[in-house]
């Protein structure tokens, strides 16, 4: 269920085969049905905003009491023209820019590129949940140019989007820290790192507990395609099986791929990173998967910092102008000037 009874937009991203097998829930249709109950709860003046690339999705606007808007990375999609054609709203990714049309009527809002949370345009997932992002700042009022100010200048951060896509340099090789704990946030993530160059590339990945074995095997299976190396830990929160069990899951997947693929057992989150970071290659990146993100997030801030300690040494030297007075101790450029004036 959902904690409202009605709102002004609902909107549905994709359904992706996760979560089966918990509570009854054990096809992708009866997925979708779940996730369906967000759009029939929008008021009749509202609108139900539904991604027209994901066939579960698109089937939603049969069931929905609303003004429905649709979004897809294809602007030649069948699905956008009609809906054109109809003179009804999507939005599109076309010629590199996030667009809003009403009707055949296009309104840019903003080239891709200029967006960081796309990181350059490199990642795709992040410019297809922004279709339907600037869809409801429409519906609602929100002009383009805020809406062009809002996204390029919101920065995807440890703060501001903790535990997605947070990417931390360090001297020698970079980390990157996302939630992905599934089969299709495994693929988006791929499609992500896929674009990144990298000497190596290093995964940190678990299993989930409450997932079917199969939907373990495959994470496992996507990370051979992803990593040339794979460190393989346990969830803080195991969700009803051991960390051994986990463990063969995704070792399993791995080697059902990529039978030699390097594979090293740290059941420790924080054991795990710690490894990776001592054994980074110059020019690598560390992908990590993290169950717990905050506790994550901390250690890899703790290692950035150590390490800026160890690299850049603060001394009064660093002081822009200042300088050191034979007997009078030191003093800025300025002062040095006023007293010989005096």
């Amino acid at each position: 269920g959902v904690g409202f009874k009605h709102c002004d937009v609902g909107i549905v991203t994709k359904v992706a085969a996760d979560h089966l097998g918990l509570k009854g829930i054990h096809t992708i249709e009866q997925l979708a049905k779940v996730k369906g109950v967000i759009p029939e709860t929008v008021l009749p003046d509202g609108y139900a905003i539904l991604n027209a690339d994901d066939d579960l999705v698109y089937s939603m606007r049969k069931s929905v009491e609303c003004n429905t808007a649709i979004f897809s990375m294809d602007e030649n999609s069948p699905r956008i023209k009609a809906m054109q054609k109809r003179d009804g709203l999507s939005a599109v990714y076309e010629n590199g820019f996030i667009t809003i049309c009403r009707g055949e009527w296009k309104m840019r809002v903003v080239k891709a590129v200029n967006v960081p949370l796309t990181y350059g345009g490199k990642a795709t997932f992040m410019i297809q949940n922004i279709l339907p992002a600037v869809l409801m700042g429409y519906v609602r009022g929100f002009t383009l140019e805020d809406m062009k100010t809002s996204l390029e200048t919101f920065i995807p951060s440890a703060s501001q989007t903790p535990g997605r896509l947070n990417m931390f340099h360090f001297k020698e090789f970079d980390i990157l820290l996302d939630y992905a704990h599934n089969p299709a946030g495994m693929r988006a993530l791929q499609q992500f790192t896929n674009n990144l160059e990298a000497t190596k590339k290093v995964g940190i990945i678990a299993g989930i507990g409450d997932r079917r074995t199969e939907d373990n095997n495959q994470i496992g299976a996507i990370a051979a395609e992803m990593f040339d190396e794979i460190i393989i830990r346990a969830d803080k929160h195991l969700r009803g099986k051991t960390e051994e069990e986990l463990i063969a899951m995704v070792e399993e997947g791995i080697k059902m791929t990529d039978p030699n693929k390097k594979i090293t057992v740290i059941p420790s989150e924080e054991k795990a990173i710690k490894h990776a970071v001592k054994t980074a290659e110059k020019g690598s990146i560390i992908i990590l998967c993290s169950d717990v993100v905050p506790e994550a997030l901390d250690l890899v801030k703790k290692l950035k910092e150590e390490e800026a300690t160890k690299l850049y040494e603060f001394t009064k030297d660093d002081i822009p102008n200042l300088r050191k007075d034979d007997e009078n101790g030191v003093h800025t450029e300025a002062e040095l000037f006023l007293s010989k004036e005096k």
